[in-house]
């Protein structure tokens, strides 16, 4: 039998039917459930922010594959992460709850298997969100140093470099802002969170069309659709290897939609709106992103130059596109230095949705006592905002770019497990769904039908796949300075994480706790 899929009136109170549902599941109704479907989607899709992902990474892209990469590379990336997208909105849609992958864990692994499915699940995802939160807000306080350097004479003019101390500061600054947003109450944020994604839309089409429409110098559309580097300066000529590490910049840029899921305690309608803020973000995501990539790529006429430290932005792909488009063409790189705070903004959405995400997270984990000091964290204040989990999700993004200090390889850990730790919490629910609960699975509004078990193997082995490509040497030979950290943060969580569980958390942790 399905699920409730409208407004069912009780008595003569109606009532939505996210918030049924939720009962059904267990868990009484504490957040104000007040979010539309837009602004559901608008949380995830300012957090998947292709502005914020393609601009972070583009150099890698470039450095590895160049064009190709970036072109095609995003359509396969993309392809495949809408395989897992409608695999989590078909579980979302039966299970709308705060605690999305890992309660969808616990429900779908089976009774004996339910506690330590959650607790995996739920530390991958918590941990994973958190260094995206990282990753994101640190990623700004680099662009706000690039900013910086630009407006001051760039690197060859004397302009002013930020020390790493300099950059934590922006950094610890940027989550103490996105802190406070988070602590008022949840239609606040909503307008925010709307206000993000229109943001994002207009920002893409604005630099995709601006972009190469003031460049002097443009790439022509063979180099633009053909052209492959294989200059990574990294020891690496296999042209698949290659291929592959330039992957990166596209799965890295396409994480972050499960915000939908852990928003549906606060969407009307959850059980179908959720799982449309799920598809509708990465869908919208692929096709504005590609138009972003596209247009920034027409503008790149000299690889080289661009990936290289001594050029005015330091080696800076993007800030040094926009700045030597308006440069040549007006003499001042004032423009582009604009148009690099129309992406700085973006950024600073995305990082802002990231931490609401990240709360809402903390909150269901810790309501089921899964962390501790649990009790403290799952509180919600006046305005049904876990204002408690909001400071300390921003706390723990600090503490993770501390490690940038001592070394950005080791900083680096955190942007794989960013991409790869996340995934695995995304990918754990849905094998759980297409093996041991293939046939017990009750499926909600939303329902892939008799494709749900190949949509989801599907969606299984990329993640098996982009876990095991990800963590390949990304140049040889491999040093102390070279290694890939990926394999090393992520088996490192995963020991981490099983070895609380054998010791400790096996003896009291028994998986979601119902509240009614």
């Amino acid at each position: 039998m399905g699920l409730p899929s409208h407004t069912v009136e009780n008595g003569s109170v109606l009532v939505d039917s996210g918030q049924s549902r939720l009962r059904e599941l267990g868990y009484k109704q504490e957040l104000k459930r007040d979010l539309s479907v837009f602004s559901n989607f608008a949380f995830s899709f300012s957090i998947i922010s292709v502005l914020t992902g393609i601009t972070t990474l583009y150099n890698t892209g470039l450095t590895f594959g160049g064009p190709i990469s970036l072109v095609y590379g995003w359509f396969i990336a993309g392809g495949f992460t809408m395989f897992v997208g409608l695999s989590m909105a078909e579980i979302c849609s039966s299970y709308p709850t705060s605690g999305g992958l890992y309660y969808w864990s616990a429900r779908l692994a089976g009774r004996n298997w339910a506690p330590f499915a959650s607790w995996l699940t739920g530390w991958f995802n918590i941990v994973g969100q958190w260094a995206v939160t990282t990753s994101v807000d640190f990623s700004l306080a680099q662009l706000i140093q690039v900013i910086i350097l630009l407006s001051t004479g760039g690197k060859n003019g004397g302009g002013y470099e930020a020390s790493k101390y300099v950059v934590i500061a922006f950094h610890g600054a940027i989550l103490s802002m996105h802190a406070i947003i988070n602590s008022l109450p949840i239609s606040v944020l909503s307008f925010f969170g709307q206000l993000a994604a229109v943001w994002n839309l207009l920002g893409v089409v604005l630099l995709m069309i601006l972009i190469p429409s003031v460049a002097t110098e443009r790439a022509s559309a063979k180099f633009v659709f053909t052209h492959f580097n294989t200059d990574n300066g990294e020891g690496i000529n296999s042209k698949v290897y290659i291929f592959v590490l330039g992957l990166l910049m596209s799965q890295y840029t396409l994480t972050g939609y499960d915000a939908s899921a852990h928003m549906t305690e606060e969407t009307k309608n959850a059980d179908k709106n959720g799982p449309k803020g799920i598809i509708s973000a990465i869908g919208i995501s692929i096709i504005f992103g590609w138009g972003y990539l596209l247009g920034i790529t027409f503008a790149v006429t000299d690889i080289p130059y661009l990936l290289s430290e001594d050029n005015d932005a330091g080696g800076y792909a993007i800030a040094e596109i926009f700045y030597l488009a308006f440069k040549n063409r007006y003499g001042s790189g004032v423009g582009g230095i604009i148009c690099l705070g129309v992406i700085a903004i973006a950024i600073f959405f995305c990082g802002m949705s990231s931490v609401t995400s990240n709360s809402r997270m903390v909150y269901a984990f810790s309501r089921d006592g899964a962390m501790p000091l649990s009790s403290l964290w799952h509180k919600v204040n006046k305005q049904e905002v876990p204002i408690n989990a909001v400071w300390l999700s921003a706390f723990i993004s600090f503490s993770m770019a501390l490690t940038s200090l001592g070394s950005l390889v080791a900083f680096q850990a955190m942007v794989s497990i960013a991409t790869i730790g996340l995934y695995i919490a995304y990918a754990l629910p849905i094998f759980f769904r297409v093996s041991l609960a293939r046939k017990s699975f009750v499926p909600g509004p939303f329902n892939l039908g008799r494709y749900g078990l190949v949509v989801g193997w599907i969606a299984v082995l990329w993640v098996v796949t982009i876990s095991v490509l990800f963590s390949l040497p990304v140049a040889y030979p491999v040093t102390s300075e070279t290694l890939n950290y990926t394999p090393v943060a992520v088996g490192g969580l995963l020991v981490i994480t099983v070895s609380w569980w054998i010791v400790s958390a096996r003896h009291w942790f028994t998986g979601p706790i119902t509240n009614i």
